[in-house]
């Protein structure tokens, strides 16, 4: 019975290392009109009055791209 409980939990911790690490970006807009970047896409951030430009950036130059991209537009300030 050890045995089997220490093989189930090394397949465990086996299956969890080889997940990869997910930190994708996104550009989000707040009420007053300036934006951020914000680390994890699939997180909000706390309240009402936002709104994301981008979603999905696979790194910080991309999510910084693209924030300088909506203040150019006049999207952000």
């Amino acid at each position: 019975m050890k045995r089997l409980i220490y093989a189930v939990g090394a397949l465990t911790l086996a299956f969890t290392a080889t997940t990869p690490a997910r930190a994708d970006f996104a550009v989000v807009k707040f009420e007053a009109g300036y934006c951020r970047i914000w680390w994890d896409s699939a997180d909000n951030p706390f309240g009402a009055g936002w709104s994301k430009i981008a979603i999905g950036l696979p790194d910080y130059r991309a999510a910084w791209l693209a924030l300088d991209t909506a203040i150019a537009q006049g999207i952000c300030r």
